[in-house]
């Protein structure tokens, strides 16, 4: 596996898998990896001749500094879980070669930008798009992997790829989940034994909505049985629950009858989690 530290080194690999007439397969990370991230690999390396994985911590996503300081990082043991998996190089550029001292410009979904996660945490979604947007730049990758744990991250990055015409294909890969259903995160790591019980309301409220759906619930009621159900769990801090059209992320103010996505955000002590299911009515 070939480590690149710079934008030219793995231009450079990809350029070579390319000329001799193979496809390239991208799976952006911040690293911290887990089985859920190499899940993602192995969907890459079925779906193409050549696997790339970038690792970079954003801080341009990241709303407070303390929450960027506290990501874990643990590089050696990154690179051999990727190796493990066959990745054939890997791009782990500095902040300061990702960046421009000077940058101005950033790209943005601005409808998808200002609800749901974007709402909550104001920004992040400008720096996920202006970053994902520089990697497919820099790799000239054909395809791009990402998990659907991230669910509006994925259609933010999809919206963004059609209407700037990006000649990459996007896939979305389901949600990995540790044994007990908890939803794997690299976040997961900083959770106290108690959180990390606490944490599994999340996805049993998932379960439970998944089940009331076929119930003809309308969005708004769903919405609040969600919350009723998560605030059985003491330690659980409900930051957001959302029933959103499956595609469009629309509001769905009345019955529903069309596959929608639950999304929910919750912090565990000072952990913030996501998760999230596509639900179809009966």
């Amino acid at each position: 596996m070939k480590i690149c530290r710079t934008k030219q080194d793995i231009r450079e690999a990809v350029k070579g898998f390319q000329a001799a007439g193979e496809t390239v397969a991208l799976v952006p990370t911040m690293g911290y990896l887990h089985e859920g991230h190499m899940t993602l690999v192995r969907a890459a390396k079925a779906n193409a001749d050549r696997v790339i994985a970038s690792i970079f911590v954003n801080p341009t996503q990241f709303g407070e500094a303390a929450d960027l300081d506290a990501y874990p990082r643990d590089e050696p043991r990154d690179f051999a879980m990727l190796e493990a998996e066959g990745v054939d190089a890997v791009f782990c550029p500095a902040v300061e070669d990702m960046y421009h001292p000077l940058k101005q410009t950033t790209v943005l979904t601005e409808d998808l930008d200002k609800v749901l996660m974007g709402a909550l945490r104001p920004g992040h979604f400008k720096g996920v798009c202006t970053v994902v947007t520089k990697l497919f730049n820099i790799t000239g990758a054909d395809k791009a992997f990402f998990g659907e744990k991230d669910y509006q991250q994925l259609q933010v990055i999809k919206t963004m790829v059609r209407d700037l015409d990006m000649p990459i294909e996007i896939t979305g890969v389901p949600t990995v989940r540790e044994v007990d259903g908890l939803a794997m995160s690299s976040r997961n790591v900083r959770l106290t034994p108690e959180d990390r019980q606490a944490a599994l309301i999340l996805n049993k409220a998932l379960a439970y909505a998944d089940y009331e759906v076929s119930d003809g619930r309308s969005g708004p009621d769903l919405e609040q049985e969600i919350r009723d159900f998560i605030a059985r769990e003491p330690r659980a801090k409900l930051e957001s629950v959302d029933v959103r059209d499956a595609e469009t992320l629309a509001e769905v103010p009345g019955a529903i009858t069309r596959p929608v996505v639950i999304l929910l955000a919750a912090r565990f002590g000072d952990v913030l989690l996501i998760d999230q299911r596509v639900a179809n009515p009966a």
